[in-house]
Order: C-alpha cells, then structure tokens, then sequence
C-alpha cells in the first residue's frame, strides 16, 4: 500500500525512533509499502518516520548502474565516517521542491540488520554513502536542513512553511502538518 508522506513540520520528523525487533508486528507488510511508497514517488531512499512510523527502519534504492543499490536498513549504527567530504545538492521527499548543497563525509561504516534480520556491516562510498546518511539523519531525528549554516536555514524559511502548508504539491501522496 502506498503511504502519504509525512510533510516538513510533521512532529514525528523529529522524534527518536524505536529499534524493531523480528517480532515487531506487521514488520514485513511495512517493508513492503515502504518499497511501494518510495517507488511511487520516484526517490533513492525513505525512513520509517517519513511515513508516521518512529521505527529504526529506512530504505536506499541507488538505480545509478556503477553504484546500484537497493537495501533495507533496520535498526542501523553508522560505525565510522571517512574523513574526506563532498558537498552536493540534496532533497527529501518530506520536503519537496526544494535541494540545497550539503556536505558530508565521501564514505561510512555501518551496522545494520537486513530484511531477514541478519547483521551485516558495510562500507559504503559515494551516493549510496550520501543516501544511507541522509535517511540514518532521519531515523535520528534529523533532516538535511540541520546540516545548513543558521543564515542559510534563515534563507529558507519562507519555502519551508510553504512546504509544511501545502503550497508544494508533488506527484506523490503527502499528508501536510498545516493547513491556511
């Protein structure tokens, strides 16, 4: 089933998340729309609170042929960040019509569990570095936009609560926290 995505100003945006365990109820059926609700929207990857779940749970789907990636993280730790950086321009499905440059570390080391439940841990380079950074900020309760200079958040506002009001509206389902 294809979810609404939660819209900047969602309070569960900004909650921690819980860690899932193999009996969490309805896990896999969550896996599923999850899948279901990125590819409707055409994005690289999806957390679980973009969607009202404060779970421990994202997605990262790379279709770049060099560095395909499609992948389930649950209950994720990034163990270690490279110490080179890139800036690039970011987006977010919770905040649409707008990417800015952020910078982050060119490479990580995470821990995570898979679908299945198995741990795994991975190196990761490039965009597929760049996307399981930006969902992990997510299941921390973080955006993109904490990464911005105050001035540069500043600049933003404007588009920011038109965003969180609706004024943006994407291809994708949306469930906006403000309405005027």
């Amino acid at each position: 089933m294809i979810r609404p995505i939660l819209a900047y100003g969602a309070p569960i945006l900004r909650q921690q998340t819980r860690e899932l365990s193999r009996e969490t109820p309805g896990l896999q059926q969550l896996i599923t729309d999850m899948w279901q609700t990125l590819d409707n929207a055409a994005g690289v990857g999806l957390a679980a609170p973009q969607i009202g779940q404060p779970l421990r749970i994202f997605l990262a789907d790379n279709r770049d042929e060099a560095e395909h990636l499609r992948q389930v993280f649950i209950n994720a730790s990034i163990l270690e960040y490279g110490n080179t950086f890139s800036t690039e321009e970011e987006g977010c499905l919770s905040i649409p019509g707008l990417s800015v440059p952020v910078t982050r570390p060119d490479s990580i080391i995470i821990r995570y569990q898979d679908a299945d439940f198995q741990t795994r841990t991975a190196t990761f380079e490039g965009m597929n570095a760049r996307i399981i950074q930006h969902e992990y900020d997510h299941v921390e309760g973080r955006l993109y936009l904490d990464r911005l200079s105050s001035l540069s958040r500043t600049l933003l506002r404007h588009k920011l609560q038109k965003v969180s009001r609706g004024k943006f509206r994407p291809s994708y389902p949306m469930q906006f926290p403000l309405r005027n």
